[in-house]
C-alpha cells in the first residue's frame, strides 16, 4: 500500500512538472509571436528578402517590437512581407517610416529594421504598406572582394616574377642592373662625359683668355 502511494506521488509530481513545462513553453512561444499582446499589422514589398524568415524579429530603434508573420512571393520580382508589431510601438512609427533588412549581430539571424520616420508625420495605419529599402547584397560584396583579392594576387605574382628575372640578370633591365660589364661600361661613359666636361671648361677658359688678350 505504501509503495503504491509513493508511486502515485511520483506520478503526480512528474505530471505536474510536465504541465508546468508545457505552460511555460506555450507562454514563451506566444510571447514571441505576440499572441498575448495587442498588435497591428503592416506589409512591406521587397525585391529580395535576403534570407529573412517567418518568426524573425522586427526592430525599432534597436528594440524588438514584433515578428515576421508571413512571407509571400507575389511576382517574379516582388516579395510581400507581413509584419506583426506590438500596438504600443505604433505611435513611434510614422507614415514615412522605412523598413529594411539587416542582421542581428555580425553573423546573426536576419531581422527587419524599421526607421521610424519624421516626427511631425502622422503615425502609420494598421494594415498599411510601409516603404522599404533594398538590403545590402552581401554575396555581391564578397564576390567583389574575392575578385579584388585575385587581382592583387596576380599582380603580386607578376612583381615577384619580374624581381626574380632582374636578380637573375634576365631581360634588358636585369642585364642593365646585374651585369658587371654593363655597369662598368656605364661607369666608363660617365667618366668620359666628366672628362669631356672638364676639357670643354678648360677650352672655354683659354678662349676667354685669348679674347681678353686681343682686347675683345
Amino acid at each position: 500500500m505504501k509503495k503504491n502511494s509513493t508511486n502515485k506521488i511520483k506520478l503526480g509530481i512528474f505530471i505536474s512538472l510536465g504541465m508546468l513545462i508545457l505552460i511555460l513553453g506555450v507562454y514563451f512561444i506566444g510571447e514571441r509571436q505576440q499572441m498575448f499582446r495587442s498588435t497591428f499589422r503592416l506589409n512591406g514589398v521587397f525585391k529580395n528578402v535576403s534570407g529573412l524568415q517567418i518568426g524573425n524579429n522586427v526592430r525599432l530603434l534597436g528594440v524588438n517590437v514584433g515578428t515576421i508573420d508571413n512571407i509571400t512571393i507575389i511576382s517574379d520580382t516582388l516579395v510581400n512581407v507581413e509584419i506583426m508589431i506590438d500596438e504600443d510601438a505604433r505611435q513611434f512609427i510614422k507614415k514615412d517610416a522605412i523598413a529594411s533588412i539587416g542582421s542581428e549581430g555580425l553573423m546573426g539571424n536576419k531581422a527587419l529594421i524599421i526607421n521610424p520616420g519624421t516626427g511631425g508625420k502622422k503615425r502609420i495605419e494598421s494594415g498599411g504598406l510601409i516603404a522599404t529599402s533594398m538590403p545590402i547584397d552581401i554575396d555581391s560584396i564578397l564576390s567583389k572582394v574575392k575578385t579584388t583579392i585575385d587581382y592583387t594576387a596576380a599582380i603580386t605574382g607578376d612583381l615577384a616574377s619580374m624581381t626574380k628575372n632582374i636578380e637573375s640578370g634576365n631581360g634588358t633591365v636585369g642585364r642593365l642592373l646585374m651585369d658587371p660589364t654593363t655597369a662598368n661600361n656605364i661607369d666608363s661613359t660617365f667618366i668620359s662625359l666628366k672628362d669631356s666636361a672638364v676639357g670643354l671648361k678648360l677650352l672655354m677658359e683659354k678662349a676667354k683668355s685669348s679674347w681678353l688678350l686681343w682686347g675683345f
